[in-house]
């Protein structure tokens, strides 16, 4: 009864498995150094996944379900424009990270996604497994409109893992998804974390998916 996701600031890709009873940890590094634990009793590991080890973890038990968000800012296709002037190591240092989450998820041998914006790794590595955009499982949440814009998603899966069905939203009462959502967040300090931060309706939606198969 353990979930766990790599790269993970908010824990919202989480938060339905936690409120199901699971024991879920999170691995961030700018969550407090070391291990503790949120309010709501989310398992917080502070830590610099470049040099991280799952032996290091502390979790010995199988886990039911992974997932990971490396940081996009190197391979993200939207950022392009700006990669010859961040130079190679930029790109190798992402590469690195999602290296790490693929190394993770075979080494935990249970259902996975790898998450990424339209990425460069499609050429490095494989194409993704899935893609999608937040509005097509916008009807999961408790507020489907907060989830109603776009932002092409890439997922890479392991074979077990279930992808969820897309709900069909009402025209009338949706009309178009916010395709300005994502790019016109206000400049500060949370900026990247709220760009990058789970939408609750595909959370919920992939929790539905993955426990019917466990």
């Amino acid at each position: 009864m353990i979930a766990v996701s790599l790269f993970d600031f908010t824990g919202a890709m989480l938060e339905p498995w936690l409120e199901a009873g699971y024991e879920c940890h999170i691995f961030d590094i700018q969550h407090p150094p070391g291990i503790s634990r949120r309010d709501d009793g989310m398992i917080l590991h502070g830590v610099d996944l470049r040099s991280f080890k799952w032996s290091d973890s502390g979790i010995n038990d199988s886990v039911a379900f992974l997932s990971c968000f490396p940081p996009c800012t190197n391979t993200s296709i939207s950022g392009a424009r700006w990669f010859k002037g961040k130079g190679l190591r930029a790109l190798e240092e992402s590469i690195s990270f999602f290296a790490t989450c693929v190394e993770v998820s075979e080494a935990l041998d249970c259902p996975y996604m790898l998450e990424q914006p339209m990425s460069v790794l499609s050429t490095y590595w494989r194409e993704p497994d899935y893609k999608f955009h937040p509005s097509h499982y916008a009807p999961y949440a408790d507020d489907p409109k907060a989830d109603f814009y776009t932002k092409q998603t890439w997922l890479w899966c392991s074979e077990s893992f279930v992808m969820p069905p897309r709900e069909v939203y009402d025209d009338d009462l949706f009309g178009k998804p916010d395709d300005k959502y994502i790019h016109h967040q206000a400049p500060g300090e949370n900026r990247a974390n709220i760009r990058s931060a789970t939408p609750q309706g595909f959370a919920r939606a992939v929790y539905q998916s993955q426990t019917k198969t466990l």
